[in-house]
């Protein structure tokens, strides 16, 4: 069979696969709609398995909020190019809107959702044959707000909500902002675990040791120290970014507001990234064909 412009587009049309790919299908199938959909389905899925294993540490935060709940989502590609491509921006809010609506309890509850071509994780292997990328949704968080909600998105690679009651939404933002730029660990010392206190007082402990102070000295300069770590690590006791002379406490105190959760993503926070180095490669490639 003749496969003419019109039956490629119409398979483009109904698909969203490439050119090439959908003239490839149809020759496969001698035609057949159906049967190339199909084609196209199951090389998708094959091309997304094979591309699982990169990584993928770009991407962006999508931040949704809903009349009870609000949503972050960190959802990864290979490259930042493919960050600001149309398909996966909408395919990241279709995610931060899936987890605010059907609030699943992990990235595989999300995945097995139902969609319009079977189920979330289906769109996304499409979308992969589609792009030619890994991609997928690495993480995210729900707030059910006490009080009302602040967002901050810093471009599309930090993303920050906080629940905080009272204030105004000035305020909420101000704080949302600041834990985007200062990364608490914490609210409040209080929270900090018993666990990290210890370590970090031993350490603490040994520095001043070293120092050759005497013992009372030592006990004196450790609670100086552990004070100043605390202060650092938790979010009422750093200094406002947009004002270093009040801390996030006593700037929430005389507005009469409390910060009672949060949550802040970063693209590709913690993953190992593949450095490229071009020109070994070019020569590796150069021997190979030798």
């Amino acid at each position: 069979m003749k496969i003419t412009a019109s039956l490629v587009k119409e398979l483009r049309e109904l698909t969203g696969a490439g050119m090439m790919e959908c003239k490839k299908a149809l020759v496969e199938t001698d035609g057949d709609l159906d049967a190339a959909q199909e084609y196209l389905r199951k090389h998708g899925q094959a091309s997304a398995a094979k591309k699982s294993g990169r990584i993928a540490a770009e991407g962006r935060i999508e931040i949704t909020v809903g009349d009870a709940t609000a949503a972050i989502v960190e959802v990864n590609c290979e490259t930042d190019f493919v960050a600001k491509d149309e398909n996966f921006v909408a395919f990241a809010r279709q995610a931060a809107e899936r987890v605010l609506n059907d609030r699943p309890s992990d990235v595989d509850a999300l995945m097995a959702l139902p969609a319009d071509d079977g189920t979330f994780a289906d769109t996304r292997t499409a979308l992969v044959a589609k792009i030619g990328e890994n991609i997928g949704v690495r993480r995210f968080a729900l707030i059910e707000p006490q009080g009302g909600v602040g967002t901050y998105l810093h471009g599309v690679r930090i993303g920050v909500i906080v629940d905080v009651v009272g204030g105004d939404d000035e305020l909420r933002r101000d704080i949302a902002m600041h834990i985007a730029a200062s990364s608490p660990a914490y609210i409040a010392p209080d929270d900090v675990p018993e666990e990290a206190r210890a370590k970090e007082r031993k350490i603490l402990v040994d520095q001043a040791a070293q120092e050759g102070k005497p013992e009372n000295i030592v006990e004196k300069m450790v609670e100086g120290r552990m004070r100043k770590y605390l202060n650092e690590i938790t979010l009422l006791g750093q200094p406002f970014v947009k004002d270093p002379d009040v801390s996030i406490g006593k700037l929430l105190q005389s507005a009469g507001a409390e910060v009672k959760g949060f949550y802040r993503l970063e693209v590709g926070e913690g993953i190992e990234k593949r450095v490229e180095n071009f020109a070994e490669e070019v020569q590796a490639q150069v021997k190979a064909q030798a």
